[in-house]
């Protein structure tokens, strides 16, 4: 179910504040969970503080908030377009959005291409492969999430330790 919630259309009025994008990610979110079971706001804090540690800006962090938001359906594409957010917030947003079919290269590559992306598909990877999320999964799904992770990392050109504080 895809919420839209107001947000100010005025090309040049005030922008969302990162204390806005932070509430409306967590009202979009409300009542998902993720993987293990935990409140989905959890991962988003997460990333966006992991975007915080690796010296992301703003814009970055607004969009570690909003990372999944179009592509699990709780924001609407129509909704990031009209938000009142940078131009480059909601680039990073489309380009760390999966596409339903799309070859793992192909997104890759778009993360790449798109200035301030790659920090923060970074940081979501770090998250998602934290030893303690994967340990309360089953075998099989850990395995293969592990792997996905491993392989997205490779296609980044990510290598070496997921950790900023290593």
């Amino acid at each position: 179910m895809t919420h839209t919630p107001h947000t100010p259309r005025t090309p040049n009025g005030p922008r969302l504040t990162l204390a806005d994008v932070e509430a409306l990610a967590r009202a979009a979110h409300t009542g998902q969970t993720d993987k293990a079971g935990r409140p989905y706001a959890e991962h988003l804090r997460a990333v966006a503080e992991g975007v915080r540690a690796r010296g992301g800006d703003a814009e970055q962090i607004a969009a570690a908030w909003l990372h999944d938001a179009v592509e699990d359906d709780a924001l609407s594409e129509r909704w990031l377009d009209e938000a009142a957010l940078s131009r480059r917030t909601k680039d990073i947003v489309r380009a760390v959005t999966k596409r339903a079919g799309e070859p793992p290269e192909a997104y890759a590559g778009r993360v790449l291409a798109t200035p301030g992306a790659l920090l923060v598909k970074e940081a979501d990877l770090a998250h998602n492969a934290d030893p303690a999320r994967l340990a309360v999964l089953d075998e099989p799904t850990r395995k293969r999430l592990t792997e996905n992770y491993a392989r997205m990392r490779a296609l980044l050109g990510l290598v070496g330790d997921a950790d900023p504080d290593a």
